[in-house]
């Protein structure tokens, strides 16, 4: 291991007890043990194999010297064997290192709502954003992530024009944010009479949720409106003016919220929806030149834009940019283990590409 990389990982281990120092002497401070207690996570993560690594490696250095200075030849034979597989050992562990010290994306520990909104191809279009919303409601469920809807426009044969799913849970944003972007369908719709096969689009947007003191929030800033809540074509279905509308003045994000009863209820909600927007926004302003902004990455939601596409006539999902093609398409929609291991090769490839510098 290069000296530079054995004096970070000094670095990490030192600055990992000082986190748990800080963490016995923080009382009853929630909101202090809650940072802290993240930190000292992510720190763990690298301090754990980094102590095993200084263990096998001083194992695989005395195993070494005793085979030199063993005067039976088996038992040199054995130090020897002993020696070399705590240096595979070892050489392994010092990899994962290197792996893990690739600066992480900040927003990678935080919760996120993702918005999926129905693209080209009408009603079969919100049909499909309604079966991806199920996709990652499933998924959710079985990574026990939990999951509420902050706003939604159902669409009238079910589906959805678009809809907001906030998902809260360990590595919620690092494994959903490559779900971003263009997701095409083609298939007979259920609406077509003639059995011909249609392409349709959804797009997805996936935005970290913000702490309060990430995103501030001035009342002059927010203008808010309550009126009653409606569904598909727009029929009443609340009796009191519960739903809440809320647009920043200086950007002119408006966020609406009506799936709850509560007034108070709906604005939490948005608000909370509103500093995900500002984020992302100040996030993709400062990052301008070096990634895509978010209307890139929502893109227009033509048939042509794509990362992934899902195919029933051949029951295979493709994403484009990684060329990977899954044959289990049911297993994928219901947010099982072919779509995670997607999302672990999509995972893998942007660690790769931050490994080879790119």
């Amino acid at each position: 291991m290069e000296p530079a990389t054995e004096a970070k990982l000094a670095e990490i281990e030192t600055r990992h007890a000082q986190v748990a120092g800080e963490m016995a002497t923080a009382g009853s401070d929630q909101d202090k043990l809650r940072t802290l207690g993240r930190s000292y996570a992510e720190l763990d993560e690298i301090v754990v194999p980094w102590r095993t690594y200084k263990e096998v490696r001083a194992q695989a250095e005395d195993a070494r010297e005793l085979s030199k200075v063993e005067p039976d030849a088996e038992m040199a034979r054995y130090f020897a064997d002993e020696a070399e597989a705590a240096e595979r050992e070892a050489e392994a562990i010092r990899a994962r290192l290197e792996f893990l010290l690739v600066p992480k994306d900040p927003n990678d520990g935080k919760d996120l709502i993702m918005e999926i909104r129905s693209g080209a191809g009408g009603e079969e279009a919100a049909l499909w954003a309604g079966e991806l919303f199920e996709m990652y409601a499933k998924l959710a469920g079985r990574r026990r992530w939990k999951t509420e809807v902050i706003s939604s426009s159902p669409s009238d044969l079910g589906g959805f024009k678009d809809v907001m799913l906030e998902v809260r849970g360990k590595d919620a944003y690092s494994r959903l944010k490559h779900e971003s972007g263009v997701h095409r369908v083609q298939r007979v719709p259920v609406t077509e009479a003639q059995g011909r096969i249609h392409t349709s689009t959804a797009t997805i947007a996936v935005l970290a949720e913000a702490e309060e003191v990430e995103v501030e929030l001035r009342p002059e800033d927010l203008k808010i409106e309550v009126y009653r809540s409606s569904g598909p074509g727009g029929q009443s279905v609340n009796t009191t003016d519960s739903a809440v509308r809320i647009v920043h003045m200086p950007t002119g994000i408006k966020i609406e919220c009506q799936e709850e009863r509560s007034q108070l209820q709906n604005k939490e909600k948005a608000m909370r929806y509103l500093r995900a927007r500002l984020l992302q926004k100040a996030q993709d302003e400062a990052h301008a030149k070096e990634a895509a902004t978010r209307k890139a990455q929502l893109g227009t939601g033509e048939r042509s834009e794509k990362i992934r596409t899902y195919n029933f006539p051949e029951g295979r999902v493709t994403d484009h940019r990684i060329k990977y093609t899954s044959h289990q398409l049911h297993d994928v929609l219901e947010g099982g283990e072919d779509l995670d291991g997607m999302i672990d090769r999509l995972q893998a490839a942007e660690r790769a590409a931050q490994l080879a510098g790119g």
